[in-house]
């Protein structure tokens, strides 16, 4: 089973919202950041190292984590750590997405996000965002 750790960042009320690039495979849709955990790799050491690779920062501190047990349509199996931060130090930069954006729980609805961040995404839109958050 694939391992795949996803950072859902949180700062006033928004969440990061991440569209994938024109040309990749499920173009234009929006995700989360975050990737496959490399064998020997943690969920946290996973996570660490894709959020550096795409947007330039560290995690100070995973507030929640949930995991789901996914089937997707090509018949491969993962199992998803989404992962809640709100602390996070370092410039944000996009060095791999069309665009980033932050948004609200429920406009974060309302984007075309990819097939398996669906339920999550539910979740989010069902949820106040957190008021206070915090990063350096």
């Amino acid at each position: 089973m694939t391992k795949v750790a996803v950072g859902i960042l949180r700062m006033n009320g928004k969440i990061l919202a991440c569209q994938r690039k024109k040309g990749s495979r499920y173009a234009l849709k929006w995700e989360f950041p975050g990737g496959k955990a490399e064998p020997g790799e943690s969920i946290a050491q996973c996570l660490e190292r894709e959020l550096f690779e795409e947007l330039s920062i560290r995690i100070v501190r995973i507030d929640d984590m949930e995991i789901q047990k996914s089937q997707y349509h090509d018949g491969g199996m993962f199992e998803v750590a989404y992962c809640t931060i709100t602390d996070f130090k370092g410039e944000l930069r996009n060095n791999v997405f069309e665009q980033v954006r932050w948004v609200t729980p429920a406009e974060l609805a309302e984007l075309d996000s990819l097939e398996g961040n669906k339920d999550i995404v539910r979740k989010l839109a069902g949820q106040n965002a957190d008021p206070k958050t915090s990063h350096g």
